[in-house]
């Protein structure tokens, strides 16, 4: 009885120092993990809103599906301008003599590649839909729309992706805790996204911390 008490005794020690063990060092996995998968993610996001960007500056408006922004990105060019100040003079029949006009004159210079211009020789732009880390191949979630702001119709877009995808093998607990995240320093809430679809922005919900990972 007493060798069996002492075996008793050692395992409850062990589960006790594994279980003390797990509640210290978790949370500094989860969060190492967290930041690594976060940086993937928001990089993507970054390539998103930069093509939609470019898109816009073409077309007036954003890509509703990344269809049709992969083709946009690959083939699409820039038209190049340059905006210049001049003045003439002309004849004015109220005072009867000649008056200064000034004007500004936009010359055209050339295109470039939108592919060039973003990405280099980089075709990373063709898989930037696909969530890093994602279980089952998931792809980012994307939205644009036109909305009314100030009297006036502006386009939009947003594109976003669940943290339980990023997060799927991470302990519940922790995942939980993250989904309500209320922090200057965190990604808060439960989902990775930028831009808007109910205001003009263009803005990341992600802490300077993750810009200045991706810019490393």
């Amino acid at each position: 009885m007493k060798t069996i008490l002492q075996i008793f005794l050692w395992i409850a020690a062990i589960v006790l120092g594994y279980m003390i063990y797990n509640s210290v060092n978790g949370p500094i996995e989860f969060k190492k993990v967290k930041q690594e998968r976060f940086a993937k993610v928001i990089a993507n996001l970054k390539d998103i809103r930069n093509s939609q960007e470019a898109y816009k500056t073409v077309n007036g408006r954003y890509a509703k599906d990344f269809e049709s922004l992969v083709s946009f990105v690959d083939t699409g060019k820039y038209t190049i301008t340059q905006q210049r100040d001049s003045s003439y003079l002309e004849y004015d029949k109220n005072f009867g003599i000649d008056m200064l006009k000034e004007v500004k004159i936009i010359d055209t210079l050339g295109t470039v590649s939108v592919k060039d211009s973003l990405f280099k020789k980089d075709d990373r732009f063709k898989t930037m839909m696909n969530v890093p880390y994602a279980p089952n191949g998931e792809k980012f979630e994307m939205k644009s729309t036109i909305i009314e702001k100030s009297g006036y119709k502006a386009p939009v877009f947003e594109v976003k992706v669940s943290k339980d995808v990023v997060l799927h093998d991470q302990p519940k607990a922790l995942l939980a805790r993250e989904n309500t995240q209320i922090n200057v320093d965190e990604v808060n809430g439960n989902v990775i996204k930028v831009g808007s679809l109910t205001e003009v922005s263009t803005s990341g919900n992600w802490p300077s911390i993750y810009d200045k990972r991706n810019d490393q």
